[in-house]
């Protein structure tokens, strides 16, 4: 009954949206806006400017994007921060906050930072399913980046709030360090792919099979067999 329920969101949530890894600067100003509406003036973290939230980080990013599929109004971003990509060697913006021990041991070439998830609490004309999915959907967008960029790790500074909802879709991110003070508290934290998409398989199925575009995404040969969103997933690809 629960698993046929999320069934039915997840459809609602492709009907209703889109996912979208940017590939045009004009995503990537999008996604500037979207983070102004959220960053800047819903939440007042960041200053911004021009009505856009930016930093320079952002040349250095692979930016996915949520979409209202009626509308064309953007719901949601995130980012992934790749260290030593766009020319300059910025490392990761968690470095600046967290002991330097916290990502010495990952291979910087293949980890990524989740970085700016911003989802605005305006969601005028959607479903209460299509709303309540909008986090899933983000996730789905850097999934399918990461496959193609092949990464093997993300790291990210966390709100506990978030790591425990991320955790009700089976998705385990570990703590590394302290807790941190960054626009309030803040948990360091890494998720290993490989074997966090084989938690998922385990766990929630029908979640891995979303995520992944039933593996499309993230061809692991350790995890076979094929969930039932083959359809939900063409339509938010």
């Amino acid at each position: 009954m629960l698993q046929s329920a999320y069934t039915d969101a997840l459809t609602s949530a492709a009907d209703e949206l889109t996912v979208e890894v940017a590939t045009t600067p004009q995503q990537a100003v999008e996604a500037k806006r979207l983070r102004y509406q959220v960053y800047c003036e819903e939440r007042n973290f960041e200053p911004g400017a021009n009505g856009l939230e930016q930093d320079e980080y952002d040349d250095a990013s692979q930016h996915v994007l949520v979409r209202s599929r009626a509308s064309g109004k953007v719901y949601g971003t995130v980012r992934l921060v790749l260290s030593g990509q766009g020319g300059i060697d910025l490392g990761f913006p968690m470095e600046r906050v967290c002991d330097d021990y916290v990502l010495r041991p990952l291979l910087r070439q293949t980890t990524a930072e989740v970085s700016r998830f911003a989802i605005t609490r305006d969601r005028d004309g959607l479903s209460p399913a299509a709303a309540a999915l909008m986090r899933l959907c983000l996730i789905r967008g850097i999934v399918q980046a990461s496959g193609e960029l092949g990464l093997t790790h993300w790291c990210a500074t966390m709100e506990r709030t978030l790591l425990r909802l991320l955790r009700s879709t089976a998705i385990h991110f570990e703590a590394v360090g302290p807790l941190i003070e960054y626009h309030g508290l803040r948990q360091p934290a890494v998720w290993e792919l490989n074997s966090g998409f084989a938690r998922i398989y385990r766990e929630l199925p029908h979640v891995w099979a979303f995520l992944t575009h039933n593996g499309a995404f993230w061809p692991d040969a350790t995890i076979k067999g094929r969930g039932t969103f083959e359809r939900l997933a063409r339509k938010l690809g």
